[in-house]
């Protein structure tokens, strides 16, 4: 087998769950034998309605929360074969984007985006522009410039559009330099024109890297416009996993009722 075949059959599935369960204590099943498996370079929208376990899934795919029973391997690896050390490296390949954009109100964009490299670099360069290398201040400066941000690389966060606090958001999780990203509900909180061009552009750096994306949304049309393909939860079970090409608003709509 040659090199680039050996790295095709190593990525050929990003994420595989199998049998995967979870119920919080005293209170019915979450997820009940979920399985799946996303293919490197595949963006896969999950929906599903409020409570139908879509933000528990992200996170047991994660190990944030330790399923009940179940098997997740991430990139190759088996999560519950790996040590606390292991399990944050492989985390770290994983870039998040959630619907809060967990940035630090008084600082600069640019600093926020050094965050990324927490995990590769002494925290303190990694915290501040001001301490960090030059090297890192023009990777940061670069994904900035990937979401249309360079020029507000000095302004703080707490001073910019949600829209624009959510490029940040992505941009900080392009700095870690990831394999895999994932959003939970990444455009819920902003309004629909600016979830539109959020949502736009976020697709489309995904694709342009080669990365995999598995994302989370109440809105179908993003649902089929920005993902390869949909899995639908209800009741704590997969109840449809199709390609978004064969899919309407319509026939995802018939899923809620």
């Amino acid at each position: 087998m040659t090199a680039l075949a050996e790295a095709h059959a190593v990525r050929a599935d990003d994420l595989v769950v199998r049998g995967l369960c979870k119920a919080y204590e005293g209170g019915a099943p979450v997820l009940s034998g979920i399985e799946f498996a996303i293919p490197s370079g595949q963006s896969v929208a999950l929906i599903g309605a409020n409570g139908a376990g879509k933000s528990t899934l992200l996170r047991c795919c994660m190990h944030l929360i330790q399923p009940d029973q179940g098997q997740v391997h991430l990139l190759g690896h088996d999560l519950a074969d790996l040590k606390p050390g292991a399990l944050r490296h492989m985390r770290s390949r994983v870039g998040f984007v959630f619907q809060k954009h967990n940035l630090v109100p008084r600082l600069s964009a640019v600093s926020n985006v050094l965050h990324g490299a927490i995990a590769r670099s002494p925290f303190a360069r990694s915290w501040l522009q001001g301490l960090a290398s030059g090297a890192l201040r023009e990777e940061a400066m670069r994904c900035l410039a990937r979401v249309g941000l360079a020029h507000l690389a000095a302004r703080r966060v707490d001073k910019l559009s949600g829209g624009q606090s959510q490029r940040v958001a992505i941009a900080r999780a392009l700095m870690q330099g990831p394999r895999m990203m994932v959003a939970d509900e990444p455009v819920a909180s902003l309004d629909p024109s600016s979830g539109e061009e959020v949502m736009s552009l976020f697709a489309n750096l995904v694709r342009k890297e080669g990365l995999t994306m598995l994302f989370t949304s109440h809105d179908l049309s993003h649902a089929i416009n920005y993902a390869d393909r949909v899995i639908a939860l209800r009741n704590g079970v997969v109840a449809l996993d199709a390609p978004s090409a064969e899919l309407s608003v319509a026939t995802l709509r018939a899923l809620y009722d």
